[in-house]
C-alpha cells in the first residue's frame, strides 16, 4: 500500500524571464511541517540580454532558502549583506520583524548567455521568533555534509537527520534532504523522519507501493515513519518537512505571520516605504493586491 497521502502538481506561474513551478501553497495542504512556501525557477535558459531582476521586495516572519542546481544570483538585503550564491550553497535569509531584499543576476554575466536553475523556499519562524531581529547566513557547499550509502548519495541541505546536522541555523525541528542515485534502489528513511514529510522529484522517477510518481510532482506522506520507495536511475528527489507548529500561519504576499495584525502592520509599512532600505537600490516591488491565504 502507498505511503502517498496527497500529490501536489507543479504548477508554472511567470515571474519575468524564467517559469517557476509553484508547489506551496496549495489548498489542500498549506504547509508541510514549517515549510510553507516553494518554488521551483527554470531550469532556463537566459540570453546575453535576459538577466533575473528582482528589485526590493519586503519579508517577515519566515526565514528564506535559496538553493540553485544551475546559475548565479548576487542577494543585497537592507542589512548590507552583498553575496552571490552558486550551484550547492545555500543563502539563508532570516527576516523576523522585517528585511527588505533583491534577487539579480552578478553583474559578469548580465551579457552572456547564461542558465538558472534552483529551488528557493519559505520556512516559517515560530510564533515566539516571529519578531526577531533579521539576519543573513551564506554556507558554502562544501561545507554541507554529504555521504554515500549503498551507492545512493544524500546531502543534509538542512536541519538534522540521520545522526547529521546542516550547518544552516534553523529555528525549528525541520529537515530538508537532497537524495541522488544512477541505479535503482529502495530506500528506506523513515527511522530518520519525523513530523510531516513530503518529496519533490527533481528528475527521475520513484515508485511507491504500486504508483510511479514522475517530475513536477510533490508527494505528502501519510506518516513520515513509514518513508519507504523505490528510486528509479538517475534520480534526484529531495525530502522535506519537520514538526508543524501548533497555530496557523498565514500568508499575505511576502509576509508570513501567525498574527494578522502584524501582516497588516507589514502591508502599511511597505506601503509608507519605512521598511530598511537596500543600500545602492532605489527600485521598489509595490505591495500586491491578492487576498490573505
Amino acid at each position: 500500500m502507498s505511503n502517498v497521502n496527497l500529490i501536489i502538481e507543479e504548477r508554472a506561474a511567470n515571474i519575468g524571464n524564467f517559469m517557476v513551478g509553484r508547489l506551496l501553497p496549495f489548498r489542500e495542504k498549506r504547509a508541510v511541517g514549517p515549510f510553507v512556501f516553494i518554488d521551483h525557477m527554470g531550469p532556463a535558459h537566459l540570453s546575453d540580454h535576459e538577466n533575473m531582476d528582482v528589485p526590493p521586495h519586503p519579508h517577515i516572519g519566515l526565514s528564506t532558502l535559496t538553493f540553485l542546481f544551475e546559475g548565479s544570483i548576487m542577494h543585497k538585503d537592507s542589512l548590507g549583506t552583498e553575496m552571490e550564491i552558486k550551484p550547492g550553497a545555500v543563502n539563508w535569509m532570516t527576516a523576523g520583524k522585517g528585511i527588505v531584499h533583491s534577487e539579480r543576476t552578478p553583474e559578469y554575466l548580465r551579457k552572456t548567455d547564461k542558465m538558472l536553475h534552483g529551488l528557493q523556499i519559505w520556512v516559517a519562524l515560530p510564533k515566539e521568533l516571529e519578531q526577531m531581529d533579521p539576519n543573513f547566513v551564506h554556507v558554502e557547499a562544501n561545507d554541507i555534509p554529504s555521504w554515500e550509502k549503498d551507492g545512493v548519495t544524500y546531502k543534509l541541505i538542512a536541519g538534522k537527520a540521520f545522526g547529521k546536522q546542516s550547518p544552516v541555523p534553523v529555528y525549528s525541528p525541520l529537515y530538508f534532504i537532497e537524495i541522488k542515485s544512477t541505479t535503482v534502489q529502495t530506500i528506506s528513511i523513515g527511522k530518520d523522519l519525523f513530523g510531516e514529510s513530503g518529496l519533490y522529484i527533481l528528475e527521475g522517477s520513484i515508485k511507491s507501493g504500486e504508483h510511479t510518481y514522475e517530475p513536477k510532482q510533490i508527494l505528502i506522506a501519510n506518516d513520515s515513519t513509514l518513508c519507504e520507495f523505490e528510486i528509479a536511475a538517475n534520480t534526484t528527489v529531495y525530502i522535506f518537512g519537520g514538526t508543524p507548529f501548533p497555530e496557523e500561519h498565514f500568508i499575505f504576499w511576502n509576509f508570513v505571520s501567525s498574527d494578522k495584525e502584524l501582516i497588516e502592520k507589514a502591508k502599511q509599512d511597505w506601503t509608507a516605504q519605512t521598511f530598511p532600505k537596500v543600500p545602492g537600490e532605489t527600485e521598489f516591488v509595490p505591495l500586491p493586491q491578492p487576498q490573505m491565504r
